[in-house]
């Protein structure tokens, strides 16, 4: 606005608010409604009014018809003077004033003071509309978080409370409605609202979803089974052994005379290097196990085809193992076979360990275990549990050391260990799992607290192209082979073995390397989202069993708190005892309480 049309009381807005001009020059003095008086340029006012501008606080303008105007003119454009004559009869401060604000509303008028445009009857009711409805799903916004304050919701509010099911299972970093409530934008608080509405129960497991990994089995067509020649193995008994519940058996033994064999499920034969399944098993890395249930890497249809003793003769991979009299292995031969296999669980086998062929089998055991500990090998020996949900009950059973685990446990080293030789005699390239030395005594350790110190010493394995010690082993050479339904680095070994013993191109040591860095991407999340998940339910468990009572085993002191293992959980918790027991003393605990979002169980001693 030109400097000469603003005058000393004339009537502007600044910032919204009216305001009166008091000194003019380079620089304006204006008065606003509270008293105060600013210095400001004249390009920040408008002015509506040559004045004189009467007390800010007095401009109320005489009564208008402001529709009936408005549709005089629809569709039109006219200027302030204009309008507040046609509205108001008569132009004054403070019918400028009230079309100013007519304009800031923008409902029937837009535009500037020189050029307003009058908005049309269907521009009118457009506006309302719109209008109406930000009202209505404001108000909605309103209640909804009032329901939240009061721990309820409806199911209306289901829309609103995807925004908090997302930042739980963290497919998103924020929270408009936690931000709101001025609480933390966290997963752990989005779960605990969650859980305190009721939305969620203590059913729900986020873990899976929060660390980015995929909850359904997937779907990938099979072909058949390929024609080929196989070694009939069928005369030979052999023997699925695992937990009772175990649905995926992908491995067996057998004895034949001084030979051990191991028949591992043949995976390769149905999802070569390449295929989608092998695609897809590639990104998952390895099955997902749930205490809830199993998420497979591979489509359910191949464990139910190649599961070892799910049909009366199973296809296999047969690793026939010649050990000599102090546990080193001279013979392997790999052979495609068929067998015919009995599933038993562990405990069966472990009351039939004064039996043929299992007092065999377990002296081949015995025999390897003893070269394994020659060599350094590194036993822990901590309690371990099963935790499984049944019926919507959270079932923790132990896992006793049995000899029927160690049993099967030797057998399928002994196959690492043989596959491991066999590549690197044929030149070929694998996945082979190494492990450093860990920094520890001499003796082995004995106590529960030296168990867990060790176990904090030990390096991490790793899954690389080039044969090295397994230190933690007690293996000169080793690559994991035996799992090849479970693990994908297991499949990439047993698709390299077939394509060697059918003469056919390999994977190269650089196309090895990237399916190691692809699995090994993603097996740290599978494992994290395992212990999570383990970890949530046996919370869980302690909400379903209040009051529980039980053991723990002082294993270190951190300041003043000692961490405590309670073995019947296979959880470790961090609490005060008076007094500062000594590492390894048995204390009785009791449970106070569980923080489920934070994953946290508090106990008393």
């Amino acid at each position: 606005m030109p400097d000469e049309e603003l005058q000393i009381d004339s009537l502007i807005v600044y910032k919204n608010q009216p305001g009166r001009v008091v000194q003019t020059g380079k620089k304006l003095f204006i008065e606003l409604p509270d008293g105060s008086r600013l210095s400001v340029r004249p390009k920040d006012v408008i002015l509506l009014h040559p004045g004189p501008a009467p007390v800010l606080s007095r401009l109320q303008p005489p009564p208008g018809d402001m529709q009936t105007a408005c549709e005089l003119l629809a569709g039109q454009t006219t200027t302030l003077p204009e309008l507040a004559e046609l509205v108001y009869d008569e132009f004054t401060p403070a019918t400028a004033w009230a079309i100013w604000q007519q304009l800031a509303d923008g409902l029937y008028v837009g535009g500037v003071p020189e050029a307003i445009v009058v908005h049309a009857p269907d521009v009118v009711a457009h506006i309302q509309a719109e209008r109406a409805a930000k009202a209505a799903a404001e108000q909605q916004w309103q209640d909804f978080l009032g329901r939240l304050q009061d721990g309820r919701y409806q199911p209306e509010d289901a829309g609103y409370l995807q925004e908090l099911v997302a930042l739980a299972t963290k497919q998103r970093e924020n929270s408009k409605i936690l931000r709101t409530l001025g609480q933390s934008e966290s997963p752990e608080q989005a779960h605990a609202l969650l859980l305190k509405i009721g939305y969620w129960d203590k059913m729900v497991n986020p873990y899976p979803q929060r660390l980015g990994l995929p909850t359904q089995s997937p779907n990938y067509p099979i072909t058949p089974l390929p024609t080929e020649d196989r070694r009939d193995l069928t005369h030979l008994p052999a023997f699925a052994i695992d937990d009772e519940d175990n649905q995926d058996p992908d491995d067996a033994l057998s004895l034949d005379g001084n030979r051990l064999w191991v028949h591992v499920a043949d995976v390769a034969a149905l999802v070569p290097p390449g295929s989608p399944a092998d695609e897809e098993a590639r990104a998952r890395a390895a099955n997902l196990y749930l205490p809830e249930g199993t998420v497979p890497m591979l489509p359910p249809v191949v464990t139910h085809m190649l599961g070892l003793g799910l049909d009366e003769m199973s296809p296999a991979l047969s690793f026939g193992l010649d050990l000599a009299a102090d546990g080193g292995i001279v013979g392997v031969e790999i052979v495609p076979s068929w067998v015919r296999v009995t599933r038993l669980t562990y405990e069966q086998v472990e009351a039939r360990l004064a039996e043929e062929p299992f007092v065999a089998l377990y002296a081949l055991a015995r025999r390897f275990e003893a070269r394994r500990r020659e060599n350094g090998a590194v036993f822990i020996e901590l309690p371990e549990v099963k935790v499984r949900v049944e019926e919507g009950e959270v079932v923790i059973r132990p896992l006793p050391p049995l000899r029927s685990r160690a049993l099967v446990m030797e057998a399928m080293l002994m196959t690492g260990e043989a596959v491991a030789r066999y590549a690197v005699q044929h030149n070929i390239p694998l996945p082979f799992t190494i492990q450093d030395p860990p920094d520890v005594d001499e003796r082995e350790p004995v106590r529960p607290s030296e168990m867990l110190a060790l176990r904090k010493r030990l390096q991490r394995s790793q899954q690389v192209t080039s044969p090295g010690i397994h230190a933690g082993l007690g293996l000169n050479l080793y690559a994991q082979s035996t799992s090849p339904l479970r693990r994908y680095l297991d499949l990439v070994v047993h698709q390299q073995l077939r394509a060697h013993l059918r003469g056919q191109p390999l994977l190269d040591a650089a196309a090895i390397l990237e399916r190691v860095g692809t699995a090994d991407a993603v097996i740290g999340s599978v494992r994290q989202a395992e212990r999570l998940s383990n970890t949530h339910w046996k919370l869980v468990y302690l909400l379903q069993n209040p009051g529980w009572e039980g053991e723990g085993v002082i294993l270190d002191q951190r300041g003043n708190r000692s961490v405590v293992l309670l073995p019947d959980l296979d959880l470790e918790t961090e609490l005060y005892i008076k007094g500062s027991p000594p590492l390894d003393s048995i204390v009785a605990l009791a449970s106070t309480g569980v923080d489920l979002p934070r994953l946290e169980a508090h106990f008393r001693a």
